[in-house]
Order: C-alpha cells, then structure tokens, then sequence
C-alpha cells in the first residue's frame, strides 16, 4: 500500500479537492521506467476508492507511486494513475488473475480501470483503427436493416453468436446478408441518415487528431454507413464489406473480399505502413471478438463496452466511461 493513502484522514475520504492536492505532489520520477501502470479512471473518484482499488491488486502489484493523469479533470473525469511491479504471481496467471480482479474491482468501485506495461504516447503520431457498429456507432447496421425487412429477431441471433465468437465471421456474414435480399436501399439511407454516434467520439477524435494522429474505420460492417462516417467525422480512411445492389434493391450478396478478423488487422499493419507509424504507436479499438486479432496486432488493444471474451482478452477495457476514456491509457 502506498503511505499516504493510509494517512488520509476521514474527513477527506471523499474530497475531490484533497485527492488532486495529495495526488500532485506525487509525480512519478525517472527511475520508474519499466514499471506497469494502473490506471483508475472515474467521475467521482475518492482517495477512499483509490486505496481499495490499489489495496484490491495488492496480492499481485507492488505499487510504488500515485500521480494524477495529465488530463485528470479536463474532460470530466478523475483519473490517477499509479506505477508498481507486478508480482511474478502475476506474470504467471497473466491471462486469468489480472483480468478477473480488473472486472471484480471495476464493478464494485464502478470504476473502468486498466494494467499496462507499455503505454503509446499522445504527443507522438500515432494510428487508431476503430470497428464501427456497436463500437463508433451505438447500432449494429444489418440488425437494423433486417429489422426494417421484417427479420430482425433472426438476423440479431445470429449477429450475437458472430460478436460472442459462436461462429466464423464469413459464414454469419453470408447467412446474414442473404436474408436482406429484396430490401430497397432507400431503407439504407434511413437508417445512414440517424447513425447513433457513441458518447465521446467526438472527443477523442478531435483531441488526437491535435497531436497527428491518423484515425481509420476497419468494420465488417458496410461502406454505405463506413463511408459515410468517415467524411461525417473526417476520418482518415474506412475499410468495409460492400453490399450489391442492383436498381435501388439488396441482392442479399457482398461483393469483394470479406473484410474479417484477418483483414482488420491486416489494416492497422497497412495503414502503419502507409503513414509511416510505429508499430508502439498502433491502437485498435472493438467490442466483439472479431476485433480481437486486429487488438492483437496493435500495441494496444481496447474494448469499448465489449463482450465478456473482448473484456478479458482486450489489453484494457472501457466498461462504464465513453469512448474519449482511450486517452487516459495513453502516455
């Protein structure tokens, strides 16, 4: 435990105002290069909801200082960031203690928190490649054209199983879109038209693209609403499966190559490539598990509101903030 978490006193427990003043006198020094980092982030963080969550990781994170985020408070959250060692326990269980205690303390302090060895840096140029429905956008687009075309319930079924990882991508693609034959594209630009953008997009969008960052789409959903959003959001490239359409109608195929799993992350690597950004540089954002390879593939993956397998696999996850909350985990 951390001293001056045990010195609170009482009274300040939950003091917004007495957390940034301990907190900013305690800023990490360079001797702590190569240390993890624990990322708390919330609207209402308390030193008491620090310290439970620090004393929470206790067994398998050794930490060593606590200092507020740079951002801590500027876009309407609190966030602290705490350095330590993780324990070779740790290291050890990596792919069930950590992510189980993350989930365990993130529920019971409704805090979203993360465990980092590395960290990709605002201040450099850097890449994000996001997925889109139920990611960028609050809607999955082909349930709600099917549910426009009378076959939603059996559309959605199959779309849970894909997000879960029940069944290949490509074939609940197919079965899918094969159910939207004969539906008119004036049912398409409906649904393009309302897109539900998730809650702080805009903001991150707007705060890395101050620091150079290059933004993309890689979505195995459609390029009529990928391509849209990209100009609505002035993205910097969109990767998505394109629907035939033929006189104004849906023939209930996909023309080209099926952009899966594999082609996401093929994205970030090309997209990397192309605007010459370091692979320590590469995030890629998703909420089911066909954004898992593409997570893989960059320096650091993050669920956004993901799947229970996303939450556990992902590097971080967002449970509870909006998406802007991918800043606090970067340097």
């Amino acid at each position: 435990m951390i001293t001056f978490l045990n010195e609170i006193p009482p009274h300040a427990m939950h003091d917004t105002s007495f957390l940034s003043t301990q907190l900013t006198t305690k800023s990490p020094s360079e001797d702590e290069a190569g240390l993890s980092i624990l990322t708390v982030i919330g609207q209402a963080l308390t030193p008491y909801i620090v310290s439970q969550v620090v004393e929470g990781f206790s067994d398998i994170f050794n930490a060593t200082s606590i200092h507020l985020h740079p951002l801590h408070n500027k876009l309407g959250d609190g966030v602290v960031v705490v350095k330590g060692r993780l324990s070779e326990n740790a290291d050890s269980q990596a792919e069930t203690t950590v992510p189980a205690l993350v989930a365990s303390l993130s529920a019971r302090y409704h805090v979203d928190l993360g465990i980092q060895d590395v960290q990709p840096s605002l201040n450099e140029p850097g890449l994000l490649v996001m997925d889109m429905d139920s990611t960028l956008i609050d809607i999955e687009c082909i349930d709600e054209i099917a549910k426009l075309a009378g076959v939603g319930e059996k559309v959605a079924a199959v779309t849970e199983q894909a997000m879960r990882g029940e069944i290949a991508f490509n074939d609940s693609l197919n079965h899918r879109v094969a159910c939207l034959d004969g539906v008119p594209e004036q049912q398409l630009q409906q649904i393009r038209d309302s897109l539900p953008i998730m809650p702080g997009v805009q903001l991150l969008i707007a705060i890395l693209k101050q620091h150079n960052w290059k933004l993309a789409i890689a979505s195995g959903g459609f390029t009529y609403f990928a391509n849209h959003l990209k100009a609505r959001l002035d993205l910097d490239e969109a990767v998505s499966n394109t629907l035939v359409i033929e006189q104004g109608i849906l023939t209930g195929e996909v023309s080209g190559e099926i952009v899966n799993a594999e082609v996401k992350a093929r994205t970030v690597k090309s997209l990397a490539e192309r605007w010459g950004v370091p692979s320590a540089q590469t995030v890629a954002m998703g909420d089911g598990a066909n954004d898992l390879v593409m997570m893989a593939e960059s320096a650091l993956g993050v669920a956004c509101h993901g799947k229970p397998v996303v939450n556990e696999k992902a590097d971080v996850a967002i449970r509870l903030g909006s998406l802007h909350c991918l800043l606090y985990f970067l340097s």
